[in-house]
């Protein structure tokens, strides 16, 4: 088991829902916290209530934003990408302005994270990398234009740099929750099998974060029944959906 307390992590995505709940369980095992989203206003509001947070403003959208807010932040021993954008959108929907927005913050936003303090990981041996992800980015699924596709990119970059930097000495990790009570998933009119809360979700995370386990699918029971849906033949899949 790894330990957190002591480190230094950069928590992009830390203003609201999970990443709120992330950040206050974090702080509860020793971390050192750079707190990042768009709302400067509610990153202070929870800085102000944990023992060794600070605040920094970041458009993930935005490269320049981006590197100001990495320089900003500092070394840091890990960097957790939590940032996300959703909107329910079925194919007869179609908004592709909607669509775009949520692959530029779900998966190029990472991406644009990661360029900044990948360089210096990869220079120094070390470096501790965790991106959540969604148990939707493993098989299309009905309403997720935009999203499915962005948290499927995310899955992929993931991977591969789980190949890459087996033996640099820089840790990636994937987690993947279900769905989660946040004010994204107020917008969902359907039952969400297997809810959990912002709190819940954290600590599956924190417990992933002290493993040396590459992907954390979670809630058990809901995460299989996906992972055999990716599974089932096309014409099986569809039929049931």
């Amino acid at each position: 088991m790894s330990s957190i307390s002591g480190k230094s992590y950069w928590l992009v995505g830390a203003s609201e829902g999970l990443g709120r709940a992330l950040a206050t369980a974090l702080a509860r095992e020793g971390a050192q916290l750079v707190l990042s989203a768009r709302s400067l206003s509610r990153l202070q509001e929870l800085a102000d209530t944990l023992p060794d947070a600070w605040a920094v403003q970041v458009d993930v959208t935005d490269a320049d934003s981006v590197r100001d807010a990495a320089q900003a932040a500092g070394p840091v021993d890990g960097v957790i990408y939590n940032a996300g954008a959703y909107d329910p959108m079925p194919t007869q929907d179609w908004n592709t302005q909607a669509a775009l927005n949520m692959c530029d913050v779900n998966y190029q936003g990472a991406v644009r994270v990661l360029g900044e303090v990948l360089p210096r990981y990869m220079a120094d041996g070390t470096g501790d990398i965790t991106l959540v992800g969604s148990l939707a980015g493993y098989r299309g699924l009905p309403a997720a234009i935009g999203y499915g596709a962005s948290k499927a990119a995310l899955v992929s970059l993931a991977e591969t740099m789980r190949y890459d930097c087996r033996r640099t000495g820089v840790t990636v990790r994937l987690v993947n929750p279900g769905f989660i009570r946040t004010r994204l998933t107020d917008k969902n009119n359907f039952k969400m099998p297997m809810l959990m809360s912002p709190e819940q979700a954290a600590e599956h995370i924190v417990r992933a974060m002290k493993s040396k386990r590459f992907r954390t699918d979670f809630p058990a029971p809901f995460s299989w029944a996906i992972r055999a849906l990716e599974m089932l033949p096309d014409a099986l899949a569809y039929r049931i959906g």
